[in-house]
């Protein structure tokens, strides 16, 4: 078989604003009287923004104390000042190893989608100077989130992709659940044990070792 797409989530993936999300969210909780500490923000990976709040909710067991109205508030406030941090965001922020893939997939025409939970994916993508490299960034309004498999079947859809011949390129637990769930080849960025167990098929420590001969080998694609 041959490979028809490459999906990529984005943070942790191509770069790092995990640590924006998290002061954002605990400046958000802080307001409302709930600690959150870095151990914590992990379980935020990969998730939605509204069910970033529930379980922040949960965990300072406020979770009846707010309307829908006010969640959606919260959860809004929480959003304009990670915003307001993106703007840090350089093209030196890219993850080693991204250029040089994009590239590769570039060459021999494969597209490059992203399949992110973030709403704020086309900001950060530009600046990083990468919004051109993308075949389609798949809008994640109104689509289940991970670890259900709707966000990389739409962006498979969107690049006339088979999900069979499509490999996909997850850092958090959800992710990778949600590659294997649409049937791809799973990629996994980060911890080995964690994400084998999360259904990785192939795990890398760091983006620096991505390239494409090394995925279609180990996907059994050409």
């Amino acid at each position: 078989m041959k490979l028809e797409a490459v999906l990529f989530d984005l943070d942790g993936v191509i770069t790092d604003t995990a640590e924006y999300h998290y002061l954002a969210w605990k400046q958000m909780a802080e307001q409302i009287g709930i600690d959150i500490d870095r151990a914590f923000n992990e379980q935020l990976k990969g998730i939605s923004r509204m069910e970033s709040l529930e379980r922040i909710l949960v965990h300072g067991r406020k979770e009846h104390q707010y309307t829908m109205q006010q969640k959606e508030q919260l959860a809004a406030d929480k959003n304009k000042h990670y915003v307001s941090l993106l703007t840090q965001l350089a093209p030196e922020h890219v993850y080693p190893g991204i250029h040089e893939l994009l590239d590769e997939l570039a060459e021999h025409r494969v597209p490059a989608v992203l399949t992110s939970a973030s709403k704020n994916a086309p900001q950060i993508l530009s600046s990083l100077g990468l919004a051109e490299r993308f075949h389609t960034i798949v809008d994640p309004d109104g689509i289940p989130g991970k670890p259900a498999p709707d966000i990389f079947l739409k962006g498979a859809k969107a690049a006339g992709a088979d999900p069979a011949c499509c490999i996909g390129i997850e850092d958090a637990q959800a992710g990778v659940m949600a590659i294997k769930a649409a049937g791809m080849f799973a990629v996994g960025i980060g911890e080995q044990k964690l994400l084998r167990a999360s259904g990785a098929d192939i795990v890398y420590d760091s983006t620096a070792k991505l390239n494409l001969s090394a995925l279609l080998q180990a996907a059994n694609l050409n």
